[in-house]
């Protein structure tokens, strides 16, 4: 355990925003959590209550625990960074790598993989643990960030909660749309007869506001390859929004029954392709393009010669 011993200068703002401004490495939920668990002292009495206000003098001593050691194993697994430096990590995750620990899969995951090539990786909630933003499906391919300080997480989850973080995928599917460019605005929920699925739910049986913006990048015959933008991001939502619209993604073993189109996948043809967001200490504007899975670019090259494209 560490302790750090501040000393007011003037009358000012209340405990966990002055402690936010002068501990910028510590996020102000952080400090928050510190101070419920009567961590803080002020003039060497504990304080668990954030709103108080702090006068001239006032002595501050906050005792920060050590981090606590997450229960997994670091596991030396290839990573394709496109982006990192001493806050945030973007990757290029190839299909078939789950992002995290779940039942059925305990290892071999991208935290695994995190957390050995951060072997200094700070606690975020005060568990030493990769700080996931947001997820992709294993077998979704593309680029997904991971915060690797406190602060940053819970920049980028703001950025994700504010929808001020652009997301940007390209996907295949079976079909041709009418229209060049359309939206899909309905609530996805679990599927209520397989739990393993999602499905349009409505909002009255549980299901959550899921809004999908399309427009149309190559056609070839039968498949369409089009670009999707996230408005929100619920857990298949793409996959899910695509089917339903009768244009599942091509090889998606949940959403879709179509038949094979000749080339091997490794799963669905949906690829996380360009992620826009702002730094979280910076504020300058970070954007990256993963490039596409060799699997990828091998359909649509058979694709564009079956249309006679080339």
């Amino acid at each position: 355990m560490s302790a750090i011993n501040i000393q007011v200068p003037e009358n000012t703002d209340r405990l966990d925003r002055y402690l936010s401004q002068e501990l910028s490495d510590l996020s102000r939920a952080r400090i928050q959590q510190l101070i419920q668990q009567g961590c803080v002292q002020i003039n060497d009495t504990v304080c668990t209550s954030k709103k108080i206000n702090l006068k001239t003098g006032d002595r501050i001593t906050l005792e920060i625990p050590a981090i606590q050691p997450l229960a997994l194993i670091a596991e030396d697994i290839p990573l394709d960074i496109l982006y990192e430096d001493d806050e945030l990590i973007i990757l290029n995750k190839p299909a078939g790598l789950v992002v995290h620990p779940a039942p059925g899969h305990p290892d071999g995951t991208l935290v695994n993989a995190l957390l050995a090539h951060c072997p200094n990786l700070p606690g975020i909630g005060g568990v030493q643990r990769p700080g996931i933003v947001h997820r992709l499906d294993k077998d979704t391919t593309g680029a997904i960030v991971i915060a690797k300080t406190d602060r940053a997480y819970q920049h980028l989850q703001a950025q994700i909660q504010a929808k001020t973080a652009r997301r940007e995928y390209l996907g295949l599917i079976y079909g041709v749309p009418k229209m060049e460019t359309g939206s899909i605005n309905l609530p996805i929920g679990r599927n209520p007869q397989d739990r393993k699925k999602m499905d349009i739910v409505s909002v009255e049986e549980g299901g959550r506001a899921a809004i999908t913006h399309w427009q149309v990048k190559e056609r070839f015959g039968n498949y369409t390859l089009m670009h999707f933008q996230l408005e929100t991001g619920r857990t298949h939502q793409i996959r899910v929004h695509s089917a339903k619209i009768g244009h599942p993604i091509v090889g998606d073993p949940i959403y879709s029954s179509a038949h094979s189109v000749g080339v091997n996948l490794p799963g669905q043809a949906l690829h996380a392709w360009k992620l826009q967001l702002q730094h979280p200490v910076s504020g300058d504007l970070v954007e990256v393009t993963a490039p596409l899975p060799r699997s990828l670019t091998t359909l649509l090259e058979v694709l564009r010669r079956r249309s006679g494209i080339y």
